[in-house]
């Protein structure tokens, strides 16, 4: 359905066609034993007020009890929807469904797509506070900046199930996953680099975190937006304290990585040694005359979709050693779904009551690792595809494990424990669909 032309094209009449004949990509079944009236008396009335008793008693049985335990919330108000833009919440529902069908093939999680109206800050947030009885986790999913910052910070302050905006942490923690690795192919020190990001909406600015939690120096980094870097003596500093705190506070902590107050992309970029842009699509955002300026090896991730900031074979005619993109027709593809479907199942099973830094992190850890160790490094291989079974597992089980570190677990798991238990749940999950396949009850896609 794609086109072979590095732009994207796809047959809309024959995506429509398809769309049109499945009705939907989820639906909810049936996962206990029903053969006869009588057990209608277990799983419904009389015997479901046993469980309604207990769980009034002690409502963290509900996810003893119910599904709620392997139950997340996917949450938009619509808008900032893909490439789209803003959308009306229906038009949402599709994108939202193809994240709860990756949900459960890679992770074994019960999704429920939730669009909705509420665009204001405080109602939105009130909406998901008031649906939390329902669910073992919320993934907040395509939300305009700087709204999704505040919604991640209060609701994750709020409720005592996981939170997480996969277009910050989800797309972060697999960025930083990819440098790590890329870093130790080019045989520089992560934490002693200069790193430049362009585009300061939600993916760069939770990277932007994530990197000064793994240790690198704020004064090492770069926040580079459509104004420029992002620097205390910047002529918008007054008005960003109060319309983009999170923007603010790089611009204090970084110091513009000492350029001067006005320095555009091409000043970053001298003698950088990586350049993350999640701004724009391209090409010719980035230019390959400011990769020449950077470091040796440098290591450039065009994140841009559908089109890059900059093409590959660009930056690597001017001197990139690594390159990555979010495309998977290229290699070294930065995909989040790397990473959610991992971090839910190790945050449900452990009964988690949030997603912690520590734990988006020890997922790119992971993801690095399992990389390294299971397939090797080159410079088109820092990280593994998302259909490669086994790295979903083991993200899982670290996220578990830090998460019973860091005491926010109300089940802890070792990290071998988590393994073997997410395998189970995944496996079985997969099973049941290629059941479904092999019986005919899923037409196959001609």
């Amino acid at each position: 359905m794609a086109g072979d032309d590095g732009s994207g094209s796809i047959d809309s009449d024959r995506i429509i066609e398809v769309y049109r004949r499945y009705a939907g990509k989820i639906e909810v079944m049936p996962k206990v034993p029903v053969s006869s009236v009588g057990d209608f008396a277990i799983w419904y009335t009389p015997g479901v007020a046993e469980a309604s008793i207990r769980i009034n008693k002690d409502p963290d049985e509900s996810f003893e009890l119910t599904s709620r335990w392997n139950m997340v919330a996917i949450v938009t108000d619509a808008t900032r929807v893909l490439g789209l833009g803003s959308l009306k919440p229906e038009a949402a529902y599709p994108v939202m469904e193809g994240k709860a069908l990756i949900f459960k093939l890679f992770g074994g999680v019960d999704a429920v797509p939730i669009v909705h109206r509420r665009r204001e800050p405080g109602a939105f947030a009130s909406l998901v506070k008031d649906l939390e009885p329902s669910f073992g986790g919320v993934n907040l999913e395509d939300i305009e900046s700087p709204k999704c910052f505040y919604l991640l910070d209060f609701l994750r302050m709020e409720l005592e199930i996981p939170v997480w905006h996969d277009d910050q942490q989800g797309t972060a923690a697999a960025s930083l996953a990819g440098l790590i690795n890329a870093f130790k192919i080019v045989g520089k020190n992560l934490r002693e680099s200069r790193i430049v990001l362009l585009g300061a909406g939600a993916a760069n600015i939770a990277l932007y975190r994530f990197l000064k939690a793994y240790g690198v120096n704020p004064r090492n980094i770069v926040v580079v937006d459509s104004r420029g870097v992002l620097h205390p003596e910047r002529e918008d500093m007054d008005r960003l304290l109060f319309s983009n705190r999170y923007k603010y506070e790089i611009a204090l902590e970084t110091e513009g990585g000492g350029l001067r107050p006005g320095s555009g992309v091409e000043e970053a970029l001298k003698g950088a040694d990586a350049l993350v842009a999640a701004s724009r699509p391209g090409p010719g955002v980035v230019k390959k005359e400011w990769i020449r300026g950077m470091s040796r090896d440098p290591i450039v991730f065009a994140l841009a979709n559908p089109t890059p900031e900059i093409w590959p074979w660009e930056a690597r005619e001017a001197g990139a050693r690594v390159v990555a993109t979010g495309r998977s027709d290229l290699p070294n593809q930065v995909n989040n779904a790397l990473v959610f479907p991992g971090v839910f199942r190790g945050a449900l099973d452990a009964r988690s009551r949030a997603i912690t830094d520590g734990m988006a992190i020890a997922a790119a850890e992971e993801i690095a690792r399992y990389t390294e160790e299971e397939l090797g490094l080159d410079e088109e291989r820092i990280l593994p595809p998302i259909t490669d079974w086994q790295v979903h597992y083991r993200v899982a089980a670290a996220v578990a494990w830090a998460a019973s570190r860091e005491k926010v677990a109300r089940k802890p798991r070792t990290y071998r424990q988590e393994l073997e238990n997410a395998r189970a749940i995944v496996e079985s999950s997969r099973r049941k669909y290629e059941a479904l396949l092999s019986a005919g009850l899923i037409e196959r896609l001609v």
